[in-house]
């Protein structure tokens, strides 16, 4: 991969984005509501520079700049929440992406149920947790749940047991 000064300024940034991302993301649902507006704060700033980025390069794939920014990419797709536009915009681009081999089908599947359960729709693939009951991570309802491992499996994502038992807390 060769880089112009111009996509390497671009990678460093968008690796920095995602590393304030890791360090603000255990506050976004904190008690402490200047926490939580901080979070709001830095994920919408974030979103509109990834709208700005998407511009001028279209969606920042690996081969652009690099696995760990183009990783950074997702994650501030992942948290637009509130930048329906932004995230939806990053998904369309992902998928072609992913249809030309350059992304990964697991970051879009994860991307697709986030964008739907922001629309208030059922996900696909039952990547996205809406709380947890008796110590066990329940998904937000899903499409067709009886496929879900199917799908999952065909994204490179592991059976839904398997990953919430990483997260149970019994």
């Amino acid at each position: 991969m060769t880089h112009d000064n111009d996509t390497a300024a671009l990678a460093a940034e968008l690796i920095r984005m995602a590393e304030e991302d890791h360090a603000a993301a255990p506050t976004a649902h904190s008690a402490d509501f200047a926490e939580q507006l901080a979070w709001r704060r830095l994920t919408a700033r974030h979103g509109d520079r990834l709208d700005q980025i998407m511009d001028t390069h279209g969606w920042p794939t690996a081969e652009l700049v690099g696995d760990e920014a183009a990783r950074g990419a997702w994650l501030i797709a992942q948290h637009a929440d509130r930048q329906l536009d932004v995230q939806r915009r990053a998904l369309r681009l992902l998928e072609q992406a992913v249809t030309a081999g350059a992304a990964s089908p697991r970051e879009l599947a994860f991307l697709r149920d986030r964008t739907l359960v922001n629309e208030g729709r059922k996900q696909i693939y039952g990547t996205q947790i809406a709380g947890v009951e008796e110590g066990s991570p329940v998904p937000w309802p899903c499409e067709n749940p009886e496929r879900m491992d199917a799908l999952r499996a065909e994204a490179g994502i592991e059976p839904f047991d398997t990953y919430v038992a990483r997260f149970a807390t019994t």
